[in-house]
């Protein structure tokens, strides 16, 4: 029988909040103190029952891009991890905003003010402000149960991670949390409307920036943020109080709600609408910030107020908030005559980049489309790399590029969501930079993915510099833990096509982990060890 109040930390009160809410997928790596969530749900019985992942991941960043492997799939996905486990995942997490969500996906940093077990007294507000994200900042237990139903709901509202910032205090303290009457169901499985919403090539990026910081300015004014925001008045003005997250609690202790004489802004979510703040500085004469961690709302209260200067830039439009600088701009905010830009001529007709003739990432697509016709689009997750290419026409074979190894871990987390099959393409630098990690996770999972390391024998993307994986890759991936039986290696030319494709099948079916190494030297690096070769002669 489900007990309707429970004394719980403030970790548990987030994870029995996230199983209530439908969580699908929990990806954690453990760092005090944020370690207790996936606990919790690890044991959760509920939990079990429902069969959510819950398996701890190699690093935070595999952890991170798991969770939005979930999201992908449609399914509600939390991470957790400490305030510097932030830093691990960030690349990931900076470029989430970026692509947006499918499932609703959290994301729980656990600061960790005075190092109690920490090497910094980092704020992971700055990242939510940095990333143009939604941000939650519970006051106690209870509030922290409740901002979980709010966060997914607003996560999926406007298709955008949200981070959940906890201190120290608050994760491990007990307290009373009276928990919702019956828990909702989990999402159903559901790929992305648009096929390449994760594909975060330069022109679609350009677009998606846009978009987001358009977001961020709606969500201000959402009920599910402004809901934790309020001001009340009283009849003391000299001095006005802001309180942050669990500030307003130590406030409170110190102050019982019946006997506050002073007007109090309390602040849980971010962002908040200026508004919110000029209602208390219209009325006091002083403040005083109450905000653990840095003194973020301290440091923006002067672009709120401008204290009587007219401040021109990027917050006011006076320069473009996207785009890059340039002396047209500079001359235009300054007031000067600027000269229009001559157009010029159009001699060349403009062409979307390729693949170079005879490369070999082509023909390890056209293997690879062939052998996934049967099962449909929507099952490929790529990385940074020249393959990237392939998301485009004549192959349009991919369906992410979120950054340097993500391929392998989304792939893993769209498994864990049901996808079958599910694959990852990934080059050898890539692959040796951040996908041996990702494949451990499948491996001790004993995920069902297939993953396909384009090999080149270089880092071709940025020139053609020396990859470290080269030579070693069927090593690594039988060291890794993979099954020397299912390491298989192509060649990828167009009349070993029809071979490749059926490896490709086998491969595709096996419910387990998989590797095929598709290895032919890059066509520019051969052309410039030939003719270095013939030079030497």
């Amino acid at each position: 029988m489900r007990m309707k109040n429970q004394l719980l930390l403030g970790d548990e009160a987030i994870a029995q909040a996230a199983i209530d809410a439908g969580l699908s997928g929990m990806y954690a790596y453990p760092g005090t103190p944020s370690t207790e969530i996936m606990e919790y749900i690890q044991s959760s019985p509920a939990a079990a029952e429902r069969k959510i992942h819950r398996e701890w991941s190699s690093n935070e960043k595999t952890a991170m891009e798991a969770a939005l492997g979930m999201s992908y799939a449609g399914k509600r996905a939390m991470v957790a991890m400490k305030h510097v486990g932030l830093n691990v995942a960030a690349d990931s997490f900076i470029n989430s905003a970026m692509t947006g969500i499918n499932g609703g996906l959290i994301v729980v940093s656990a600061d960790d003010p005075s190092m109690h077990s920490s090497q910094n007294e980092q704020d992971s507000r700055f990242y939510a402000k940095f990333a143009y994200l939604p941000c939650f900042e519970p006051s106690d237990q209870q509030e922290a149960y409740d901002m979980i139903f709010d966060a997914f709901e607003l996560s999926e509202k406007y298709k955008v991670p949200v981070l959940f910032r906890i201190t120290t205090r608050l994760a491990h303290s007990r307290a009373g949390v009276s928990l919702a009457r019956e828990s909702m169901p989990q999402k159903k499985m559901k790929l992305p409307a648009d096929p390449v919403q994760f594909v975060l090539l330069p022109a679609i990026a350009r677009k998606k920036y846009r978009s987001l910081l358009s977001t961020y300015e709606t969500i201000r004014l959402d009920a599910r943020i402004s809901r934790f925001n309020s001001f009340k008045d009283n009849r003391h003005r000299d001095l006005g109080i802001i309180a942050c997250g669990i500030s307003y609690n130590y406030l409170m202790e110190n102050l019982n709600e019946a006997s506050v004489s002073y007007p109090v802004l309390k602040i849980s979510a971010y962002p908040f609408p200026a508004d919110l703040i000029k209602d208390i500085t219209g009325r006091c004469k002083e403040l005083l910030v109450l905000e653990e961690g840095y003194p973020i709302i301290e440091e923006g209260l002067r672009g709120i107020l401008d204290n009587g200067i007219k401040i021109y830039g990027r917050m006011d439009g006076t320069i473009p908030r996207d785009g890059e600088l340039n002396p047209s701009i500079v001359a235009r905010a300054l007031g000067m005559p600027v000269s229009p830009i001559k157009k010029v001529p159009d001699l060349v007709k403009m062409r979307p980049p390729s693949f170079c003739k005879g490369c070999g990432h082509s023909d390890t697509f056209l293997a690879l489309t062939e052998a996934l016709k049967k099962y449909g689009p929507g099952r490929v997750f790529s990385d940074i790399g020249c393959y990237t290419l392939g998301a485009l026409p004549p192959y349009n074979a991919i369906n992410s590029c979120v950054d340097m190894g993500a391929s392998v871990t989304m792939a893993i987390g769209a498994a864990d969501a049901g996808l079958f099959p599910s694959v990852a393409v990934i080059g050898d630098s890539t692959f040796t930079h951040s996908g041996m990690t990702g494949l451990l996770d499948a491996v001790n999972k004993n995920s069902s993915v297939t993953i396909i390391i384009s090999d080149n024998s270089t880092t071709g993307m940025t020139g053609g510099q020396k990859s470290a994986a080269t030579g070693k890759l069927e090593q690594i991936c039988a060291g890794i833990g993979v099954s020397p039986d299912h390491i298989k290696v192509i060649v990828p030319l167009r009349k070993n096509h029809d071979e490749n494709v059926e490896i490709m099948k086998k491969e595709f079916e096996y419910k387990g982990v998989s590797v095929i190494i598709s290895s032919r030297e890059c066509i520019q690096t051969a052309a410039r060890r030939k003719k270095s070769e013939a030079a030497r002669e």
